[in-house]
C-alpha cells in the first residue's frame, strides 16, 4: 500500500482557486486530508498559498488528480510517496 502526499502551491489564489477546487471537487473521494496554508494577519491576506494533500484509494485516479492540477497555471504540485506495510 502507498501513502501519496501532493503538495500544491498556488501561485495567485485570486486567479486560480476557482479551477483549483473544481479539481478538487472532481476527486473528492481521493482525498483523505486537505489542508490549507496561506499568509494571514490584520493588514495583509497573502495572494499565494499551499495546500496539502493527503491522497487515498485507486492510484490511476490520483494520477489524474495530480496531472489535472498541474494543467492549470500558476500551480507548482510536488508529491512524496511512502510504502506501507
Amino acid at each position: 500500500m502507498e501513502l501519496r502526499i501532493l503538495g500544491v502551491y498556488i501561485s495567485d489564489r485570486i486567479k486560480e482557486a476557482g479551477e483549483v477546487q473544481k479539481v478538487l471537487t472532481r476527486y473528492g473521494c481521493s482525498i483523505k486530508t486537505r489542508l490549507g496554508l496561506h499568509e494571514v494577519s490584520e493588514n495583509k491576506c497573502a495572494t499565494n498559498g499551499l495546500l496539502i494533500l493527503e491522497l487515498t484509494g485507486d492510484l490511476k485516479e490520483c494520477d489524474k488528480l495530480e496531472n489535472d492540477l498541474l494543467g492549470i497555471k500558476g500551480i507548482e504540485v510536488k508529491k512524496m510517496t511512502f510504502n506501507k506495510q
